[in-house]
């Protein structure tokens, strides 16, 4: 092992797990994360901890479940006081964050980085300092200095995207699809992180880059890439999910009423404005054409990822360098009905984890079972020779790579909260969704089954061994009674380690 090895981390925004070659994808255009795949330990069963994004990074950021970190739904930010990584591992090590960050205070560098790339522009509303709300991101100046002019009106300012308070897409999908390639903001992520390893290669450092894509808008300079009706799709495509719990019935009837020829989704703000920029999801086909432009951004992430380890090979580092890539969560894409995250089901939950140790191995190692993001920070740090604080809330995974222990009987938690005390989930488009969806769930994902309990709506039970698709909810099954008080009495226990206090159904 080096001395002072480096750490660079990728993470997209909404990639699903089954978007790269090494996870079954044998048509997806991604050859730079190919070549990754096959010098890395992959993970075949990686999952996030709450499927969406405040969450979800928080835990990637900081080693502790969304509910302890304190960011339990979107745009609640992480507070001062919660340790990233960052702020984890020796003065001797120049830390850089370029890209999302979604934590608060956007284009602020904060939380033991060092160095700091901002580019959104739409969480102001969320800025903890009036000052912060008349800065720009650097992509944003990036690109008034190449002579684009932004096209929307957030907080009386001109933007190029972002959220409004409200949640709505500003980022509308003409303004995205006209930018040439080279000024996406992946590009524009991979050369200012390419700049940064040449400039730091003589000294230890840890860079996290985390792009926008594939998240929607879907479309994108790539957006012909691939033939719609050439696409595969599985048998959970815009089958509405029967048997499963309200939240997730009322969702999918709510996508799936255009499709049978109900409403307009261009009457619904919600449709208009975010799920469904610039798409038509009347149609078959254009649920498949959806579908096409989201595999054609994930290239935009391939060739981001290809420039950073390229900058990594011609500064000679490659060797002394720990590459992750993994996405925030997936995309359901109209797998089940529905569009977006926010659900357990694999498409949202479950996410490509890639990890490459050259002092370990050179070749694609396989690591069957499952785990989650939780583990990635003490795993870094280990693999950084720096020391593991007792607070963090998963285990270094360590020895599962050097081959001296294995994933078989580990248990995966997921979680999802619905509100908080300071904020409430945006508008779902729907009265029902919008109730169901404050209902905090809990999840574990045990030997390859899957519970998901909530105290107010009809849980889940899946069997991933017989049933990958999770089309058959057996949790009413009697033969299933005792599975489901074991798996619920781990879901009990850690609660009880993590200090989790969310209602469990009496099972």
């Amino acid at each position: 092992m080096p001395d002072k090895p480096n750490l660079v981390f990728i993470f997209s925004d909404q990639q699903r797990f089954d978007t790269l070659r090494c996870y079954g994808n044998e048509w997806i255009q991604t050859p730079n994360l190919n070549a990754l795949a096959s010098q890395s330990f992959v993970f075949r069963n990686a999952y996030v901890t709450q499927p969406v994004c405040t969450p979800a990074r928080a835990s990637i950021m900081t080693g502790l479940y969304p509910h302890a970190a304190g960011p339990v739904i979107n745009r609640v930010i992480l507070p001062p006081g919660t340790r990233t990584i960052a702020e984890m591992v020796s003065a001797e090590y120049l830390c850089g964050y370029f890209g999302k960050w979604h934590l608060g205070d956007d284009v602020i560098a904060q939380h033991g980085f060092d160095a700091w790339v901002s580019t959104e522009d739409g969480h102001r509303a969320e800025y903890t300092k009036r000052e912060y709300r008349y800065r720009f991101s650097d992509y944003h100046n990036h690109l008034i200095a190449n002579g684009f002019k932004p096209g929307a009106d957030i907080q009386g300012e001109r933007l190029f995207g972002g959220d409004r308070g409200a949640g709505a897409q500003i980022f509308t999908a003409n303004q995205r699809s006209t930018l040439p390639e080279e000024f996406q903001m992946a590009s524009f992520l991979g050369d200012r992180a390419a700049g940064f390893i040449e400039e730091n290669k003589d000294r230890p450092f840890v860079l996290y880059v985390s792009t926008f894509e594939p998240h929607s808008p879907y479309t994108g300079p790539l957006q012909d890439m691939y033939d719609p009706s050439q696409l595969p799709v599985g048998p959970a495509f815009l089958k509405r999910p029967d048997g499963a719990s309200l939240l997730n019935r009322a969702r999918a009837d709510f996508y799936l009423q255009y499709l049978s020829g109900s409403g307009d989704q261009h009457d619904d703000f919600y449709m208009r404005e975010y799920a469904a920029t610039g798409e038509d999801v009347s149609t078959e086909e254009g649920w498949r054409r959806l579908r096409a432009h989201y595999f054609a951004n994930i290239t935009l992430v391939d060739r981001m990822a290809g420039r950073i380890t390229g900058a990594l090979e011609q500064a000679g580092i490659a060797d002394n360098t720990v590459v992750v890539f993994t996405s925030e969560h997936g995309d359901l894409l109209g797998d089940h009905g529905i569009l977006e995250k926010r659900s357990f089901y694999e498409e949202a939950a479950r996410v490509p984890l890639l990890m490459r140790v050259p002092w370990l191995s050179n070749e694609q190692q396989d690591i069957e079972g499952s785990v989650g993001q939780i583990d990635l920070v003490p795993t870094l740090l280990d693999l950084l020779g720096e020391p593991v604080p007792d607070h963090l809330q998963g285990k270094s995974r360590l020895p599962v790579l050097r081959g001296e222990e294995t994933l078989e009987n580990n248990d995966v938690f997921i979680q999802w909260n619905g509100t908080s005390d300071e904020i409430s989930e945006r508008d779902l488009g729907d009265g029902t969704i919008n109730r169901m969806i404050t209902l905090p769930w809990r999840s574990v994902v045990s030997g390859r089954w899957k519970l998901n309990l909530c105290a107010g709506d009809q849980c889940e039970l899946f069997d991933m061994n017989t049933d990958p698709h999770e089309l058959n909810n057996l949790y009413n099954d009697p033969a299933q009674r005792d599975r489901i008080r074991d798996m619920a009495a781990r879901i009990r226990f850690w609660q009880i380690q993590t200090g989790d206090r969310v209602p469990l159904p009496t099972t």
